[in-house]
């Protein structure tokens, strides 16, 4: 079952927190975010909505915050941990985890999760990430700086599927 976290404001609305990555057995859906996200009216709410996406994450390792697993392009730190696994016919499935020491930034880590995470690589590289932070109003409300560490996210999820299609 979800865990379920009120969130400061939110008119009396409990938004699931999410659950991404390896081994989670019921992982926030992209849909259910967008709902959430649909049920804030202030921009307040929806950027602590989000930072409490992020606390749902879970820890990485000390040896996960590595440089190979680090983010080039984003003002904070960010990390992604890839994990592929061959899926037949459909091709490599790609299943992440992630950390930052900037709470937006693991807020948008939990978002990127659960559009991209555990979706075969092909679907990845047609998702288009970059749309859905649009339809959620973050561009116009997060720095430059916060909108390019999403963008560095996204080519790196994408750079990640792109060398599991051609190791497949």
């Amino acid at each position: 079952m979800k865990s379920r976290a009120a969130m400061p404001h939110d008119g009396g609305h409990s938004l699931a927190s999410p659950a991404s990555s390896f081994g989670v057995e019921h992982p926030m859906t992209i849909e259910e975010i967008i709902d959430n996200f649909s049920l804030l009216d202030d921009w307040d709410d929806r950027y602590r909505y989000v930072i409490e996406l992020g606390r749902g994450l879970p820890p990485l390792a000390e040896r996960e915050h590595s440089a190979a697993n680090k983010v080039q392009g984003c003002a904070s730190q960010v990390w992604l941990d890839t994990r592929i696994e061959p899926n037949g016919q459909a091709g490599p499935v790609l299943t992440f985890r992630g950390d930052s020491d900037a709470h937006i930034l693991r807020g948008l880590i939990a978002i990127l999760f659960a559009l991209y995470s555990g979706r075969p690589a092909r679907d990845i590289l047609e998702t288009d990430a970059i749309a859905l932070f649009e339809r959620l109003a973050l561009r116009e409300h997060l720095t430059p700086q916060r909108s390019n560490g999403f963008r560095s996210m996204v080519e790196r999820i994408k750079a990640d599927a792109r060398g599991a299609l051609v190791a497949a």
